[in-house]
């Protein structure tokens, strides 16, 4: 008689991310699991805690045969305005577990949970990923996620772009505007100068410029800038990170001399050349709030929205915290961000910023 396999026991803990060859195990997992994103790495976690002062942690399940079944990676956020979460993962728009099993989902989630309360964390999040037994309040209402694949070359690519947007990046093509890409300081700081403008103008606080320098340290050569200038003048730029043959633009804007010249237009469409030679066949837009203009734009360029799962938990009788800047809870503040002197903006914006996660 044939007897069953029984499982392997489960095991639980905090994995060692200072530790080169945890990290490395931990990173081979993730890229092995086809739901995974760059915001489920040990780059990204060890990145955003160092770039904006919080801590990085990360839960693993393992079999006893030291199989790696499940990875939880989290961010410890504080905030003096925002209070404290426990958040997979911070500063992402994706995260959550990531498991072979039911049993792996299920013992992270509890897990995650305990330590959150450990930890006085009153609020927990995942954003993505299936949502595991507790108390949880599912959204998948709010945002929605932007991906389709690469065209094989650049005209077969305008022509995957809907009529009216293609005839902006022809505008903009004609211009005859400057494309550069790179990592050094000349770069990041010309990004900054651009991103911290249009996140102004949009009424939020921008980032510490350490988060990208971090970024770009972890992710080495999977990530890069991408600048678009008029003449001497850069007017649009995007962070971007690749993994697994998929480009993520990430922190992408424009100054207000980019809608003139249909800046942002080139700027994505060149990434999209400049994903394809780097062997990528695939382009996630991220995230977008539905119904906003942001969400249109990408409809726009031939992505369909498809509806992104975040699970919020808090102690019974308690309200998660609310971080959303299109509540109506932030609407005064975000209309007096955007009157803000840019460089009144640049001094506090990372200073509130790194609290948001």
């Amino acid at each position: 008689m044939t007897m069953p396999l029984l499982t392997m026991p489960l095991g639980l803990r905090a994995a060692d991310l200072h530790d080169a060859a945890d990290r490395a195990r931990i990173a081979r997992f993730v890229r092995a699991h086809p739901q995974a994103t760059p915001f489920h790495l040990p780059e990204w976690n060890i990145a955003v805690a160092r770039g904006c002062g919080q801590r990085a942690h990360c839960l693993v399940a393992e079999r006893a045969s030291g199989e790696i079944v499940g990875v939880l990676p989290l961010t410890e956020i504080g905030s003096f305005l925002f209070g404290r979460a426990l958040v997979s993962t911070g500063f992402g728009v994706a995260g959550g577990i990531l498991a072979t099993n039911d049993d792996a989902l299920v013992a992270l989630g509890e897990a995650g949970w305990e330590l959150a309360e450990r930890l006085r964390c009153p609020t927990m999040e995942l954003r993505g990923g299936p949502v595991p037994a507790g108390n949880w309040q599912v959204d998948e209402t709010t945002y929605l996620g932007f991906a389709r694949n690469l065209a094989a070359s650049d005209e077969a690519e305008l022509t995957a772009i809907p009529r009216k947007q293609r005839a902006e990046v022809r505008k903009g093509l004609a211009a005859g505007l400057d494309i550069t890409t790179g990592c050094h300081d000349k770069v990041v700081d010309a990004h900054y100068a651009i991103y911290s403008e249009s996140v102004r103008n949009l009424g939020t606080p921008v980032f510490p410029k350490q988060l990208f320098r971090e970024i770009l340290r972890e992710f080495g050569e999977s990530a890069d800038i991408l600048v678009v200038s008029d003449g001497d003048h850069p007017v649009a730029s995007v962070l971007s990170v690749y993994m697994n043959g998929t480009v993520y633009p990430y922190w992408g804007g424009g100054t207000q001399a980019a809608r003139g010249l249909r800046a942002n237009d080139v700027m994505y469409f060149a990434l999209m050349g400049h994903a394809r030679a780097r062997g990528c066949t695939r382009f996630d837009f991220g995230r977008s709030k539905a119904g906003t203009g942001p969400a249109a734009f990408k409809k726009n360029w031939g992505f369909e929205g498809t509806p992104l799962r975040y699970a919020k938990r808090a102690p019974a009788g308690q309200q998660p915290r609310e971080i959303n800047p299109m509540s109506p809870r932030y609407r005064l503040q975000v209309a007096a961000w955007r009157k803000l002197p840019l460089w009144a903006a640049n001094q506090l914006g990372p200073m509130i910023a790194r609290g948001l996660g």
